[in-house]
């Protein structure tokens, strides 16, 4: 079993959140094929990925709509933010309702 089936069944009984997060990337040749690497790993979790090279700025801008529970969003970010050059932030929702958790 692969690490996302494996969320998956942990996380069935987890409270869902829908988030946003924003991904800085300072050193693009360098940092770029972690980050990729490391959301690709959590691509269950990723509903939608926009990226953007700011050139004027010599940064890449990565925003992410997410759909998971705080510990596998948290373990994502948190192996992010140990990549030298990038910075991370998280917005987590609540979403209650039909349909959600």
């Amino acid at each position: 079993m692969d690490s996302a089936q494996q969320r998956k069944r942990e996380n069935a009984t987890k409270k869902s959140r829908v988030g946003v997060a924003a991904i800085i990337i300072q050193d693009r040749l360098a940092a770029a094929p972690i980050v990729n690497s490391i959301l690709s790993e959590y691509g269950d979790i990723i509903v939608g990925r926009m990226g953007i090279p700011y050139k004027d700025r010599q940064i890449s801008v990565i925003s992410l709509i997410l759909d998971g529970d705080t510990d596998t969003i948290g373990a994502m970010t948190g192996k992010l933010g140990a990549i030298d050059g990038v910075k991370s932030r998280v917005t987590l929702v609540p979403l209650e309702g039909k349909g959600n958790d």
